[in-house]
């Protein structure tokens, strides 16, 4: 195929041109004010995060969201709620990549498959901290220029496309059904 040849076509597109996955689970360690003698309840809340391509391999995604623990104390005679804000930074393998891309500018998309949420808090081994497990899950899709060949049907006629079919004339029927005062009305 030449850049000539009247069968082909060169089209510049943006298309994806990676794409990857990646499950995390990490553990925390928060210090309440008070000595923890059980668990009551843990949540995850408030998650932000953005993503940018680290290298031709590699996406990485910056964020953050706060642990909420409801713990009791003195005996299980008083209770609180702790609150942490953590920060992670997970850099995803490109699984998929499409190394065709004309230019080094990129857009990336992330979407969180699964929201971080605790798979289990408990008292640490010493009573003072406690334990946090956090699961979170990603794709992303790294979106960037690159250029495709069609083959232009040399039988095609431009005019093919204007019988499809399709009858668009309003019948009297339809005509009738039409209320002609229906902007003046005032509700």
């Amino acid at each position: 195929m030449t850049f000539l040849d009247k069968e082909y076509r060169e089209i510049i597109t943006k298309a994806v041109c990676g794409k990857g996955r990646k499950f995390t689970q990490a553990t925390h360690s928060i210090a309440p004010s008070h000595r923890p003698t059980s668990i009551l309840g843990c949540w995850v809340i408030n998650h932000l995060y953005n993503a940018k391509k680290k290298s031709e391999d590699t996406v990485e995604i910056n964020g953050s969201y706060d642990i909420n623990i409801w713990y009791s104390y003195n005996d299980n005679t008083k209770t609180e709620v702790v609150t942490e804000r953590v920060t992670y930074s997970d850099i995803i393998p490109l699984s998929v990549k499409d190394d065709n891309s004309i230019n080094d500018e990129y857009d990336v998309i992330a979407k969180v498959i699964q929201q971080p949420n605790c798979l289990e808090c408990k008292i640490g081994s010493k009573g003072q901290k406690i334990s946090v497990e956090i699961e979170r899950e990603f794709v992303v899709q790294v979106i960037g220029e690159t250029k495709i060949n069609v083959r232009v049907d040399p039988k095609w006629d431009k005019h093919d496309d204007d019988d499809d079919g399709w009858d668009f004339e309003l019948t009297d029927e339809e005509l009738g059904d039409v209320d002609p005062d229906f902007l003046n009305e005032k509700d």
